[in-house]
């Protein structure tokens, strides 16, 4: 029995946030948030570790990335955060998160296969 692919997973999942984003809206809760692009970002953010199997060196950036800009988003758009605080934050938390990609108990990305041990690429 092989893998099931993962691209039904993360449609279905899409649409759910776009639901209750619209859904939000409609009833007129924070009317101002546009829910629809922060809850895009939440999904974003969840998919990211969905579609890379767990946690990796990839993953560990993008989806954590993804996840506070959603919260950031909601928070900027609800007046809680003023815009431009919310540039920096995220620059300084791609640092952070790049500092711990590089920890050596976070393993390279399924995907990314067997490095060769052949510097010029020859077998």
């Amino acid at each position: 029995m092989g893998k099931q692919p993962k691209g039904p997973l993360a449609l279905g999942i899409l649409t759910i946030a776009v639901g209750v984003g619209w859904f939000l809206t409609v009833r007129g809760y924070t009317p101002g948030v546009n829910w629809v692009w922060t809850l895009g970002l939440l999904a974003m953010g969840l998919l990211t570790f969905v579609v890379s199997g767990g946690v990796d060196k990839v993953s560990v950036l993008i989806g954590p990335f993804f996840l506070a800009s959603s919260l950031l988003s909601l928070a900027r758009q609800s007046g809680y955060l003023e815009p431009r605080v919310e540039a920096p934050v995220l620059v300084t938390l791609v640092g952070a998160l790049l500092l711990v990609a590089q920890m050596r108990f976070i393993p390279l990305p399924k995907w990314l296969g067997p490095l060769s041990n052949d510097s010029d690429g020859h077998e």
